[in-house]
């Protein structure tokens, strides 16, 4: 992973970015198409792989745990090793920055016959694994970790797996894709139930490789069984547009005067797709253009262009659809007129940082005023540029980062972070494709 020195960087008053582009690959079907490619017989190529740290970090796991994994040009050749084939790594598992893979892999691990010990960079050893250790243990796995569960830590797979079933207490994503991981390698029938529907992207890749996955309604929630021990075959993965990149440019499109950007390629998956929504409750000119169907999800072209937007109320029921997207949402809330609330913030204290914080400090520095909870946010827009001038300490939060960059577009006195080098994580090309579009991005 990156040992960069500091490279601190401010964003400039902007006017007028246009044109028409790209965000890299989404990570969430970049992760799992690594790791399904490596669980699979047969060879996987994979087109617009997001080549950022975090998803290098897991390609360099599947490695140490088997894959051959090669670049072929622009697409990625993984030969897998299949179903119960993951071989002990003889080093160390470094994730990087990135706790969906992390957790995603501990679901892996925990069915094989083996020991494996995972670790990452200073913010990812801050953040809590029990969500995922806690029914990975049903399975038959042990995990010894360093106080309040958290990075590193050891894990020992059990090769005589139970199937599991288990009713989530979080709406997580993760936490449901690590129990399906693990029921991969357990024999009979893993369920795991979930009270709040969450991104389906795991489920929808297993039925691409070849795995047979259900869903039910039930009194507790929505159901979700794998069969498991299935013979998953190599397939194909094209991967979409990041709609988590995409959230920056939606915003700055829509917030910078005399802006109008077209976003090809974004994927459109309902668990996904929130911060759309919320931009257009705020009044935002934003459209969804050439709708269709890419490798199982929806894609679509967004065109937004600069409006007057206005303040509301961002439900609590929305947040696991626009999880990532709260730093860059209260961008749009800062120049909005009149005040913002959003709900349902609580997971945002468990991610890179204490990402609620992280926004009120990023607005604080900005000069725009705040009032929170422990699950909520106020925000009293500036109905305009704020005034700017100060510079926000990451903390290696890649979204904290571009967020504020995108906030200095819409500053005053432009806004300043310590170091932009986290931001490589997940969008490598922020800042150059931000600049060709007009930015100031120093």
């Amino acid at each position: 992973m990156s040992s960069l020195p500091l490279a601190p960087a401010k964003s400039l008053t902007a006017q007028n970015l246009t044109g028409t582009i790209r965000v890299p690959g989404d990570k969430s079907i970049s992760h799992r198409s690594l790791m399904f490619g490596t669980l699979a017989l047969g060879e996987t190529r994979v087109s617009g792989l997001l080549t950022g740290e975090d998803v290098m970090a897991t390609a360099e796991a599947m490695r140490r745990l088997g894959a051959s994994i090669e670049k072929d040009g622009e697409d990625f050749v993984i030969n897998g090793v299949g179903v119960g084939g993951l071989r002990e790594p003889s080093l160390p598992l470094d994730m990087g920055n990135s706790g969906t893979s992390t957790r995603l892999i501990l679901g892996m691990l925990a069915t094989h016959d083996l020991t494996a010990v995972v670790f990452g960079d200073a913010s990812l050893n801050k953040r809590p694994m029990a969500r995922v250790t806690v029914p990975l243990i049903q399975f038959g796995a042990t995990f010894m970790t360093r106080s309040g569960d958290r990075l590193p830590l050891a894990v020992k797979g059990t090769g005589n797996a139970m199937p599991v079933e288990y009713v989530s207490p979080l709406a997580s994503a993760q936490v449901k894709s690590a129990v399906l991981l693990a029921g991969l390698n357990a024999p009979g029938n893993t369920t795991l139930t979930e009270r709040t529907p969450t991104r389906d992207h795991t489920e929808r890749m297993l039925r691409g490789f070849g795995a047979e996955v259900t869903t039910a309604e039930t009194s507790d929630g929505l159901a979700i069984t794998l069969s498991g021990q299935p013979e998953l075959r190599a397939t194909p993965v094209v991967v979409p547009g990041d709609p988590s990149s995409a959230a920056f440019l939606a915003v700055a499109g829509a917030i910078v005067p005399g802006s109008a950007l077209l976003i090809e390629n974004v994927m459109q998956n309902e668990h996904r797709t929130g911060v759309f929504q919320s931009l257009l409750d705020m009044g935002a000119d934003l459209s969804l253009q050439n709708t269709r169907e890419v490798a199982g999800e929806t894609v679509a072209d967004v065109a937004v262009t600069a409006s007057t937007l206005k303040g509301c109320l961002i439900p609590a029921e929305r947040a696991p659809s626009q999880i990532d997207e709260y730093p860059i949402l209260s961008v749009a809330a800062a120049v909005a007129e009149g005040t913002t609330r959003m709900e349902g913030l609580e997971e945002l204290r468990v991610k890179e940082s204490d990402r609620l914080q992280g926004i009120i400090d990023m607005l604080t520095a900005a000069g725009v005023t705040t009032r929170s909870g422990d699950d909520w946010l106020e925000i009293d827009g500036m109905g305009g540029s704020v005034p700017g001038g100060g510079e926000v300490f990451t903390e290696l939060d890649h979204r904290r980062a571009m967020s504020t960059l995108v906030l200095g577009m819409v500053s005053d006195k432009g806004m300043a972070v310590d170091d932009k080098n986290c931001i490589l994580t997940s969008f490598p090309t922020f800042v150059s494709l931000f600049n060709d579009l007009g930015a100031r991005v120093e």
